[in-house]
This record gives structure tokens, C-alpha cells and sequence, in this order.
């Protein structure tokens, strides 16, 4: 059912009728919410540093984790102390906010926390009231914090906003949940300080490093070495098929394993009765390193490269925010 239901998001006129009056109804109830938070009767709290916000309009992946990898890359190189909070999807402590480290549980925390946190030497909080974990990081000293996924949540204050799209899916039939992809009209791309298109020729796209085995250790190797046998490809991501897609384009025979979002695996999900590899995503990876076979599962970490004028535009957005910091 599901399945059926985000198929016809991104099929023309794919919109089932009888959840047209929902959609109406959700856009009242999102329009409504927004501007009470505009005109003050919501409050929206600063936490004293600058903040970046980093999302999407449209449900699942748009490439938003690797851009935010990308930002905290960039600001470091220019010495500044990062943060980044986020609301930790798929996790459940019994604590917040939640100070997450490479060795933080994705149960507690949410797979991406867990990867950003392995990937990258910012400092990652996870609290559902963003607000307050954004304030645990100021406390830890950073200059400016990056809110993950969090154009929706307008009770943190923000300085900048990021707006990703994914070129190949975009914006699906263009309606409002449940009955289209949309969680805020497309307008509101039009408020956003970036509106940024990652795919290939676009604003960014993602490129394939060498593999790491899931069961961590220091062994690279490239994907080309993959190459002359089938291999498992597991995705548990947004748009899986840009996965498979990419390890495609890198010459591998790869048999598909699309998995939900934020898919809880169990050990028998990478049991395929073959000795063929088996490759999947980071994010994938935090939640599998306790059971996955180390000879045989691999993960296949992305990078990000910017157009040429994405990056200018970014770079001056960064630069912008740092003199905000620097000021306060």
C-alpha cells in the first residue's frame, strides 16, 4: 500500500482522488502553522549563533546528509566550530538532548547523527525539540550550527536556509501530502536562501570513494575491483535506485535490495545464499556493523562536487554567516 501510494507521487497525474480534500486540508494546516510562527504567535528561539538550516520540501532523499558533510567540511577549513543538530529519526533514547559520537547506537540516535558524527569531527546532538539541542551545542562551543532536515521547524530561529531537490524525482505530481510528495507548497522554494538541484549537471552531485568493510578496519579498496562479479546492493535510503544507479555507472552488475528509509536491519536481510559481495550505503552501514559479514559487506561512502557557480554561491552564504558569528 505504501508503495503503491509513493509510486503515484511521482507518476503524471498520478494523485489518487479520494486523497485530494487531505491534501487540501494539510496545506491549510501548513500555510496556518507557518504564519503563526511569522507573526509571533508561535515563537521561534534564537540560541545565540548563527544558524543554517538544511531540508526539502518533498518527503525522502534529496541528497541533504552529503551536502551537510560538505558545509561542515567548508566551514572547517575556514576554522569555524560546527554543530549540527538534528531531530534523529529512527532513533529512541531515553534521554535528550543526546550528544552522539561514532560510537553512539543508530537505535538512540538515528542513522544519519551516527554516520555525520563518524564522517566528521563536528559536534552532532540529536533532540526532537531543536531548540534545546541546538543550545547543548552552543554550550559545547560552536560557532554555528547547521539544523539537519529542519526547514519544517520553525521553532528554531534560523539565519539561512538550504533547499535541496533531487533532479531526477523533483517535485512528483507537485501536490501536498498524503496525496503528492510535498510537505510545504513549492513556493516555498522561493523563500529559501539556496535552492539547490543535486544530480548529475546540476547544482551538486554525489561521487562514489573507495569501500570500507562494514566490520570497520582500515582496508580501502575501489569499486573497480568489484567489477567482472554480480554484487548485492542494499539501499535503505530515500530514492534507493540513485544508489544502484551510481554503482552502475562504475561498471558493476548489481542485484538490486531496495529497503524502506531508515530500514532496522536484522542480520537476515544480508543473508542471500551466495558468497557474491555485498555493498550498501553509510548510512546503511552504522546499523549493520555488528552482524555483517566482514569478508563479504562493504560500504561505499559519496562525496560531493559543486558546479561552479553552486559553489560561489555557497561559499558567499558561508562567508555571510561567519561574519554573523564573528559580530555576535
Amino acid at each position: 500500500m505504501r508503495a503503491a501510494l509513493e509510486r503515484s507521487w511521482y507518476a503524471r497525474n498520478g494523485a489518487w482522488p479520494v486523497l485530494r480534500p487531505l491534501a487540501w486540508l494539510f496545506g491549510r494546516v501548513v500555510d496556518l502553522r507557518r504564519q503563526l510562527y511569522r507573526r509571533g504567535w508561535l515563537a521561534s528561539e534564537a540560541v545565540g549563533v548563527p544558524v543554517l538550516v538544511v531540508g526539502n520540501i518533498t518527503v525522502g532523499g534529496s541528497g541533504k546528509t552529503p551536502l551537510t558533510l560538505a558545509l561542515i567540511d567548508k566551514l572547517q577549513e575556514r576554522g569555524v566550530r560546527v554543530g549540527v543538530v538534528s531531530r534523529g529519526y529512527g532513533g529512541q533514547s531515553d534521554h535528550y538532548p543526546l550528544d552522539v559520537d561514532k560510537h553512539t547506537a543508530a537505535a538512540s540516535a538515528g542513522d544519519e547523527p551516527v554516520m555525520m558524527a563518524m564522517q566528521s569531527s563536528a559536534r552532532v546532538v540529536v533532540d526532537p525539540r531543536r531548540p534545546r539541542g541546538a543550545r547543548r551545542l552552543v554550550e559545547q562551543g560552536v560557532d554555528i550550527v547547521i539544523a539537519d532536515d529542519g526547514l519544517q521547524h520553525y521553532a528554531l530561529r534560523r539565519d539561512a536556509e538550504i533547499a535541496v531537490t533531487d533532479a531526477r524525482r523533483g517535485l512528483g505530481n507537485g501536490r501536498l501530502l498524503p496525496a503528492g510528495p510535498l510537505r510545504e507548497p513549492r513556493a516555498r522554494l522561493e523563500s529559501v536562501d539556496l535552492s539547490l538541484v543535486h544530480g548529475e549537471n546540476a547544482d551538486f552531485w554525489l561521487a562514489p570513494g573507495h569501500t570500507t568493510p562494514v566490520a570497520a578496519d582500515d582496508t580501502m579498496r575501489p569499486l573497480s575491483q568489484f567489477v567482472g562479479t554480480p554484487v548485492h546492493a542494499i539501499a535503505g535510503i530515500g530514492d534507493p535506485r540513485r544508489f544502484f544507479d551510481m554503482l552502475r555507472a562504475e561498471g558493476l552488475e548489481v542485484i538490486e535490495h531496495p529497503m524502506p528509509d531508515h530500514h532496522r536491519y536484522r542480520a537476515a536481510d544480508l543473508d542471500f545464499g551466495d558468497d557474491y559481495p555485498v555493498l550498501m550505503t553509510c548510512k546503511d552501514a552504522v546499523k549493520c556493523a555488528a552482524f555483517a559479514d566482514a569478508p563479504r559487506c562493504w560500504q561505499v561512502p559519496v562525496r560531493v562536487t559543486f558546479s561552479p557557480a553552486c559553489e560561489a554561491r555557497i561559499d558567499a552564504l558561508l562567508d555571510r554567516l561567519i561574519d554573523t558569528a564573528h559580530a555576535g
